[in-house]
């Protein structure tokens, strides 16, 4: 029998937070397991003590961004609507349903004026990644890293031209040492003291973010990006570390040093690391094995010569003889280690000059076919080498389902698809705070999986 509702709204009833949010309530999970008290002791000394009007609690403060995080919310205008008529982030901040909410212009001042860097924002990942490693969550033992790109904030249609100076490998002052340990070696002068310039290129400039950068990849969007820089454990996938730069800046660049930095922070024992193929470079090789870590990266497809010219593959390596092998049997024996460090093997122009492959070898003036080889080229090859073996390929097969995964889940979960704000900084604090509720989660449903929920 059909029947009207009658006005239930307008009854009172006695209820409870508590048993208005569901047992099995991601919320519920994340509380039960992570410890955020070490909020307010750490953003305590940016607060005065004795003066001034009551402050927003910081931990409440960033338990509410953690919300946005979590479930996709952009806005934080939308944020604190959502606070006001949900009850299980109600529960989640411990504001009962008659509290007031705070302004979402309390977020956007605090940002500006009280956390005006990744201080916090890293510390707080970094204690949460503590937390996990306590857990027994992480072992740091195999490392993922990877790049992904923000778009930011900004008009791909409003820049300018400008002449800017590309970023430097964290690596050149150990390139500098082993070019003139090289040199010595050899017998040849060392090279005279220069100092290493950044290479300056004209690129778009956004009028709108200036320290966002403009990305022109095969296969990506054009127009102005960031790029997170993550690294994740090889185990559950929870993130260690995440960093953001211009999405200019080649992702080999800052590899090394993130990877330093979480081996001092969190005391990681990295025997491998899981890299794809815009790693594999003659540095992060040659770094990798300097720390003893085993590095097994994606294949590099080398650029193909002119229309009608030979391979250098054509050209065989002979480490006895220290030269290259031509077709035709000449051997190009070294010649020089330039400043960029490579070697320079050269053939001998008065054989080149009767060789019937020479209109395919070189069109320089000069019959003579130069063939260049890093200082480092011997890690390289060792490090490409790991990728064939059977435990280098169960090494790399991980990286879908760790790195890839985790970037996955962030843009279509966790809105890590866009940069909410403008500016490199504040766009890192995104890529922190956005990876370290990501662990919150991962950490809450590793831990309670086997645990019953709590009678409603």
């Amino acid at each position: 029998m059909l029947r009207e509702r009658g006005p239930e709204q307008t009854a009172l009833e006695i209820v409870t937070l508590e048993e208005l949010v569901p047992a099995d309530h991601l919320l519920r999970k994340i509380d039960a397991v992570i410890d955020f008290s070490f909020i307010h002791e750490l953003t305590a000394p940016l607060y005065c003590p004795d003066n001034g009007r009551p402050a927003l609690d910081p931990t409440l403060m960033f338990k509410a961004l953690f919300l946005g995080y979590l479930f996709g919310v952009r806005s934080e205008r939308q944020l604190v609507r959502e606070i006001q008529v949900n009850v299980a982030y109600r529960w989640f901040l411990r504001l009962r349903l008659t509290d007031p909410v705070f302004d979402a212009s309390t977020l956007s001042q605090n940002r500006r004026r009280r956390y005006g860097d990744t201080t916090v924002a890293q510390e707080i990942f970094d204690r949460i990644v503590e937390q996990a490693i306590g857990h027994g969550l992480v072992d740091g033992t195999v490392l993922y890293t990877d790049s992904t790109h923000l778009k930011a904030n900004a008009n791909k249609n409003k820049y300018d031209q400008a002449v800017v100076a590309k970023s430097r490998s964290d690596y050149w002052e150990a390139l500098d040492a082993a070019i003139a340990e090289e040199r010595s070696e050899r017998g040849l002068k060392p090279l005279k003291p220069k100092e290493r310039m950044a290479v300056e290129t004209e690129t778009k400039l956004s009028r709108t973010d200036p320290q966002s950068g403009y990305m022109v990849r095969d296969g990506k969007p054009k127009g102005f990006f960031y790029l997170d820089h993550r690294t994740v454990d090889g185990g559950l996938g929870i993130i260690t570390d995440t960093f953001a730069t211009p999405a200019n800046v080649h992702d080999s660049i800052v590899y090394l040093g993130r990877l330093d930095r979480q081996r001092e922070r969190f005391g990681f024992p990295v025997a491998a690391v899981g890299l794809d193929a815009g790693y594999a470079t003659t540095g992060i090789a040659q770094g990798l094995e300097e720390r003893g870590i085993l590095g097994v990266t994606g294949y590099r497809n080398p650029t193909p010569p002119k229309p009608g010219m030979m391979r250098r593959s054509r050209f065989r390596w002979e480490q006895e003889q220290d030269g290259y092998r031509c077709p035709q049997g000449q051997l190009l024996p070294y010649a020089t280690t330039d400043r960029h460090g490579y070697r320079h093997y050269k053939s001998d122009p008065a054989i080149c000059r009767q060789c019937p492959l020479l209109a395919s070898c070189t069109s320089a003036a000069k019959p003579q076919r130069v063939i260049t080889r890093h200082v480092w080229q011997d890690a390289r090859d060792r490090c490409d080498g790991h990728r064939l073996t059977p435990w280098g390929k169960a090494i790399y097969k991980r990286r879908k389902e760790t790195v890839e995964r985790s970037f996955a889940d962030a843009k279509q979960l966790h809105g890590h698809r866009y940069a909410r704000f403008r500016g490199r900084i504040r766009v890192a604090c995104q890529c922190l705070l956005a990876a370290a509720a990501q662990n919150m989660k991962k950490i809450a449903l590793a831990l309670t999986r086997h645990i019953n929920p709590l009678p409603a």
